[in-house]
Parts: C-alpha cells; structure tokens; sequence
C-alpha cells in the first residue's frame, strides 16, 4: 500500500511562495543536530534543541524515535540524512491516536501573518486527499474540516485543520497546525483513531493545551 503523505513540505513550499520579503527580515538560524533533542521527565518533555515544552496524559507516552505503528498509519518513516527530523512524538499505545511536534526554521526572506498561516493550513487539504485516494482508491470519502485559528501558548500566529474518514471500519481524524513563532516554523500533525467512545480528542486537546514555546536560552 502506498504510504500518505503529510503536506509538511507543501507549507513549507507556499512559505516561500506567499510570503517572501525582498529583503532579510531575519538572521539565518542554524540547527546543530548534535545537540540533544530534550529531555522526558515523567509526563512532561523540556526541548533543548527548540525552546518548548509539552506534557501528556498519565496512559499517553512521548518518544524522540519513530514509533514503528505510525508507517501503518501512513507516516513516512525519517531517513537517515533528514535534516529536520520530527522532535518529538506522542502517542496512546492502546488507540494508537497520535501528535507530533516539529520545528523548523524559517528562512530569512519569508514573513508571516495570521492570514498567510490560515491560507497555508487550508491549501494542504488538496495534497491529502489526493494522497488518500492513491492509497485507498477513489471511493474513499473525505470530509474536511474549517480551517481555523488556534491559540497556543508563546506563538505568534497559528491555524488548524483536519479531515476525517474511514479506513476497514475504524474512523481516523487527521489534522495539522501550521505555527510559526519567530523565528521557527512549527508544524503538529495528529491522529484521532477510534470512534466516539475513547477520549483521545479531550486527550489531544489537553496536550494542545500544555504546548508552549519558551524564551530562548
């Protein structure tokens, strides 16, 4: 089966193509992907690499290393040479709902706004459903969702959203976050597995709830 796509590198793309200034509008930021990604405390994660903080719920679990589920979910599994590899993931090991956290840095000629972010959320809707067509054929019905503003903790501009649909019988909500908070882009995809009788959506928005980005160091 073909694996989905998450329309990551399609905002990143429109990045470019919607919002470049002339001039630099900011330094060019350099990541050392030799300096620990963070630290796991219990329930709560403190990111070293990338100034942010997130905590989960007791049954939910976080890990810096791809949780090998999430490629029968339609993940694609990190190469080895990735340069910006996904931060931090977490997950409820029952359910196999999930959210992952990436940070990116923004390039030194794009500008962003409220109104960028959201037109860029919106445009990645076109990208997975075409990628769930080729995976699952042409009969699967999609249905998306508003794209929206979202509030997180320490971010200058955010927006959300999610489409929803049916794989053998088990309902599956996927949403992005599209965020960008000088001078890092942030991108949260999540997965809701399951049908209404388990709390993964009150769960997920918890852990929203939690995220904040911190002063840098």
């Amino acid at each position: 089966m073909k694996r989905v796509k998450i329309p990551t590198l399609l905002f990143i793309l429109l990045a470019f193509l919607v919002g470049c200034a002339g001039v630099p509008v900011r330094e060019t930021v350099k990541v050392d992907l030799n300096f620990p990604i963070g630290r796991i405390e219990g329930n709560q994660f403190t990111g070293n690499r990338f100034p942010f903080k997130i905590s989960v719920p007791p049954h939910w679990k976080m890990t810096t290393e791809f949780p090998d589920f999430l490629e029968e979910m339609g993940y694609g599994r990190p190469g080895e040479n990735e340069k910006e590899p996904t931060e931090l993931y977490l997950f409820n090991p029952k359910t196999h709902s999930s959210l992952q956290v990436d940070f990116t840095p923004a390039d030194q000629y794009v500008t962003f706004s409220q109104v960028k972010i959201e037109a860029m959320t919106g445009l990645g809707a076109g990208c997975l459903v075409d990628d769930l067509e080729e995976a699952y054929g042409k009969d699967i019905k999609v249905e998306i969702g508003p794209t929206g503003p979202l509030s997180l903790k320490g971010v200058q501009f955010a927006a959300k959203k999610y489409a929803t649909y049916t794989v053998e019988g088990v309902k599956r909500e996927q949403g992005w976050i599209y965020a960008f908070n000088e001078p890092y882009q942030i991108f949260i995809l999540y997965m809701i597995v399951g049908n209404e009788g388990n709390t993964d959506r009150q769960d997920i928005k918890k852990i929203l709830d939690s995220f904040e980005v911190t002063s840098m160091k």
